[in-house]
């Protein structure tokens, strides 16, 4: 449980199956303000949450603990996203937080506590069954298009699906708010929260992470003209596809591209200039869901849809497996395909298979 609206539903939820489950919560502290600052000047987020977590589970009458995952976060999580931020790609740390974190690290101290356990989470996504023998877990998009959360599950392993319960997933976000208040949740007028976990909502991105890596300046360069039109403190500083926001020139200009070699940022005027657009994307650490016999492996291509961003509609597109490991040619060209961004495939029923990141993309016709 996280203190929010929905994972409180969820709670509310499977207790109403109070026959089937022996339920107790848990909240895991991920991470604390005041471990980088040394102040409470700044407030303490896991504590407020923490309550929260306490007042829904003693109106529930189930017993909740907290653990503290704070030094896994920062290894697994954290400290690798920073790494990738440094040379300029684009990592996504609450996919991987639900891989090595919530279905990771938090499985390996529940493992130690107890024989057999299933976790219930607050996400928005479905789990089923394969027909095959044995049955094979399958993660399916939740009812709600909008907050489906599939692309952020898309890295968990096949044996943490299979414990993962989804009490959400046929439900809309404006259903569980009305449960919510049905059920008379003490949080059930809590705002949702958005955001990465670490950075908080009243503190912008770059001003966070400049506190963690030091300034890097080298100069942003017009692709198409090779004119030098201004000096970026850091490739992690700007996203391709991003608004450069350069003051004086006649049109908006985006970055299509960087160089960590030159350290280099490349923009182009225009939201709407080719040179933002890709489709032919290769793969680097694809990961199947099911690890062992995955599906379509030995065809060649298949069809399905990806995405590479939680809010971005799905796209049509071919799969192809080669020697050299994964090729995902999109239907429709993609502006703001950048490198380490998390790709995600879905098969044409609609099943999640897994993720890997982007490691070259390009448009071809």
């Amino acid at each position: 449980m996280s203190g929010g609206v929905d994972s409180s539903v969820a709670a509310r939820l499977l207790a109403d199956k109070s026959q089937d489950y022996n339920l107790s919560a848990v909240y895991m502290r991920n991470w604390d303000t005041r471990d980088e600052t040394a102040s409470d000047s700044s407030g303490c987020e896991w504590e407020r949450d923490w309550n929260d977590v306490q007042r829904v589970c003693k109106m529930l009458d189930i017993p909740c603990q907290m653990i503290d995952l704070s030094r896994q976060y920062w290894n697994r999580v954290f400290e690798p996203a920073l790494r990738i931020w440094e040379t300029g790609n684009t990592p996504n740390p609450d996919v991987w937080c639900n891989r090595e974190i919530k279905f990771g690290a938090l499985l390996e101290c529940l493992r130690d506590k107890t024989a057999w356990f299933a976790t219930g989470a607050g996400h928005y996504a479905r789990k089923a069954w394969s027909s095959s023998t044995p049955p094979r877990p399958l993660l399916l998009r939740a009812a709600d298009p909008i907050k489906d959360q599939t692309y952020y599950l898309s890295s968990i392993l096949e044996a943490g699906l299979a414990r993962a319960l989804f009490p959400l997933g046929d439900y809309t976000k404006a259903q569980v708010r009305h449960l919510a208040h049905q059920y008379e949740l003490p949080n059930a007028e809590r705002a949702e929260s958005m955001g990465l976990c670490f950075v908080g909502e009243k503190t912008r991105f770059a001003n966070f992470i400049s506190s963690y890596i030091p300034p890097n300046p080298g100069p942003v360069v017009r692709e198409d003209t090779g004119q030098h039109v201004g000096t970026h403190q850091g490739l992690w500083t700007f996203t391709v596809g991003e608004n450069a926001r350069i003051q004086g020139m006649p049109q908006k200009m985006y970055v299509s591209d960087k160089d960590e070699a030159s350290n280099t940022i490349y923009v182009v005027p225009g939201v709407n200039n080719p040179r933002l657009f890709r489709n032919l994307i290769r793969i680097s650490d694809w990961q199947w869901i099911w690890g062992a016999d995955p599906p379509f492996v030995g065809q060649g291509s298949f069809r399905g849809t990806a995405k590479i961003r939680h809010r971005q509609e799905e796209v049509p597109c071919t799969v192809m497996i080669d020697e050299k490991g994964m090729v995902v040619d999109i239907d429709r060209p993609e502006p703001g395909v950048a490198l380490g961004q998390v790709v995600v495939v879905w098969d044409e029923a609609g099943v999640c298979l897994g993720c890997g990141l982007v490691a070259a993309a390009e448009y071809v016709e």
